[in-house]
């Protein structure tokens, strides 16, 4: 096999086309590096998602991205089980829709102008950081289903919540949870009547949550709560759906999906193996909000794995895995850790927090600061000690 040692190695290689990976390999593309994204799926793909956009993942996004937004939200109805409805409007836009193939499809390309090459239709099924397969200690083995190997000096894994390199990694999850969702095409009437708002329903199952995101002449609507819940979720979604009087529309896509939370222990690397996004276990606890941490998550993984790349040795590559797994739990896990208190509170109270939110002023000032991206929850906290006070009196 003397001839493998000739095949061209890749400065990067990202596996996993989602924001997460399409973020990591934008910016390692954009420092000049050879950059190479796979994919299993053929773009655009879908994916069930309520597809939020958060102030956090509008200030993460490319220069000149311009988000394809379904509809722009300055309002939201909270409802406690379908009850005690109250409705709070913004002067400015809270946050926006988008359909995820689109905005996945957008990221994709503009990685692709940055000079990162794009492979669809690929599966890798294992990374490999010693043996045959891998000619030096500087290199990694990307292995293909169809046995190709594809090498790297750094290697990205953002291939989702059931992560073959997070696996490698050794990514230890805390909190899974079942989201399920129904795509329900509406007549323009209905489509009216929700457009600019936002349903959140505080669900009948603990820490469970419900909502209507408007996209146009399409309402997503979606529930999320613990797995192994199934069929109380499958419930819940049944009567929030005819609740709303929706039931009579036949949805154009029923979907479920099971999001993972990291362990706070877990490791996020391996070696020159990265992971970030959801194959990380990255997401907000409570709201399970995951695109702005596969963004955030992304660009930083693409940013230190340009770092790992330039390693010459196990102990350098080491070092700069070491700062990239800092600089994760510094921004991204502090806000977990709270998320984590919030979710905690939520469990045992939701009635607490449906009050709190519907008619304490600064607790929905708040919502809207963090939705912008002006704050979020970790600042809160930290500079808020109202905020700190009150989360801790409501946690005994």
């Amino acid at each position: 096999m003397g001839d493998e040692r000739d095949m061209s190695v890749w400065d990067v290689v990202v596996v996993g086309a989602g924001p997460a990976g399409a973020s990591a390999a934008y910016a390692a593309a954009v420092a000049g590096r050879r950059v190479l994204l796979l994919e299993k799926a053929e773009l655009p793909r879908y994916k069930t998602c309520g597809g939020g956009i958060i102030g956090p993942s509008r200030d993460c996004l490319p220069p000149g991205f311009d988000l394809p937004f379904k509809d722009r939200i300055n309002a939201v109805t909270f409802s406690l089980n379908g009850k005690y409805a109250r409705t709070r409007r913004s002067r400015s836009m809270l946050f926006g829709l988008i359909n995820r193939p689109e905005f996945d499809a957008q990221l994709v390309e503009h990685a692709q102008k940055a000079g990162a090459e794009l492979r669809t239709g690929v599966t890798v099924t294992r990374v490999e950081q010693h043996g045959s397969a891998v000619p030096d200690r500087r290199t990694v083995a990307v292995v293909l289903q169809d046995g190709e190997t594809v090498l790297a000096r750094a290697v990205v894994g953002a291939d989702g919540s059931a992560s073959r390199i997070g696996a490698h990694v050794g990514v230890k999850m805390d909190q899974v949870d079942l989201g399920l969702e129904a795509e329900i095409p509406v007549p323009e009437t209905v489509a009216e009547d929700w457009r600019g708002r936002v349903l959140i329903d505080w669900g009948p199952i603990p820490g469970s949550y419900g909502w209507v995101f408007p996209k146009g002449d399409t309402l997503t609507v979606g529930v999320i709560s613990a797995r192994g819940e199934g069929a109380a979720t499958k419930k819940y979604l049944e009567d929030f759906i005819a609740r709303l009087g929706l039931a009579g529309f036949e949805p154009a896509i029923s979907s479920g999906h099971l999001t993972r939370c990291r362990a706070d222990d877990s490791p996020l690397s391996r070696g020159r193996v990265l992971v970030c996004g959801d194959a990380a276990g990255l997401l907000e606890p409570w709201t399970r909000e995951g695109i702005s941490f596969a963004l955030r998550s992304g660009r930083l993984a693409g940013e230190w794995a340009v770092r790992v790349a330039e390693s010459h040795d196990a102990v350098d590559a080491r070092r700069q895995a070491l700062n990239y797994a800092f600089a994760i739990k510094a921004g991204l896990g502090v806000e977990m850790a709270v998320g984590k208190r919030m979710l905690g509170v939520f469990e045992r109270k939701p009635g607490l927090l449906h009050a709190a939110l519907t008619s304490v002023r600064p607790a929905w000032n708040a919502f809207a600061r963090i939705t912008r991206g002006s704050s979020s929850l970790g600042e809160l906290v930290r500079t808020h000690p109202m905020a700190g006070r009150a989360l801790s009196r409501f946690e005994r």
